[in-house]
């Protein structure tokens, strides 16, 4: 005969057979209706914790989605801040070709003027330009030598600058093209 003492709803092994027969079917039928109930309860938490990841899920494609067109807007639409910024100059120029008969001095002035109006607008776009004074030292990371010349000045130090560098936002555009004093 079994040992039932390790299940304490187990019934008593001394009934009659019939009696021990029926208490087992009894306990057998709550410990299924339990193990029914269990794994109802799992079934639950399983469709509840599979709704949330679907949900989940949508919303970090939404997300992705989302993110996705505003980097598509800024790449599109990034630059028009800086078109905006360029409409006065183009406008200038197209006044200074419309005078028909302007003097050498008018033309100079006006040049002076739009230029200024560019410089200004790549400024507000945080476009520097990089125009080193003659002496400065030479910084391969913006200034790009183009010759070496024997000057009255300290060794690796700007002579002169043959064209103007950019910057924007502490990034080479184009390095300055400069001379640079050789070493005596």
């Amino acid at each position: 005969m079994q040992d039932n003492n390790h299940n304490p709803a187990a019934p008593a092994p001394n009934l009659p057979p019939e009696e021990f027969e029926a208490a087992m079917a009894a306990n057998a039928n709550d410990e299924m209706q339990r193990l029914q109930n269990e794994l109802a309860e799992l079934k639950a938490k399983s469709a509840e914790l599979a709704d949330q990841f679907l949900r989940a899920k949508a919303e970090a494609e939404n997300a992705r989605r989302r993110a996705e067109d505003e980097i598509s807007k800024a790449r599109k639409f990034g630059i028009e801040n800086f078109a905006e910024g360029l409409l006065p100059v183009a406008d200038s120029l197209d006044a200074a070709l419309a005078i028909q008969n302007a003097t050498a001095a008018q033309l100079r002035e006006g040049t002076e003027a739009t230029l200024r109006q560019l410089i200004s607008a790549l400024e507000r776009n945080r476009v520097v330009v990089v125009n080193p004074p003659p002496g400065e030292k030479f910084d391969p990371h913006r200034h790009q030598a183009i010759s070496m010349v024997a000057a009255n000045q300290e060794a690796n130090t700007i002579v002169s600058v043959l064209q103007k560098g950019y910057l924007i936002a502490d990034r080479v555009l184009r390095p300055a093209l400069v001379t640079v004093a050789a070493p005596k």
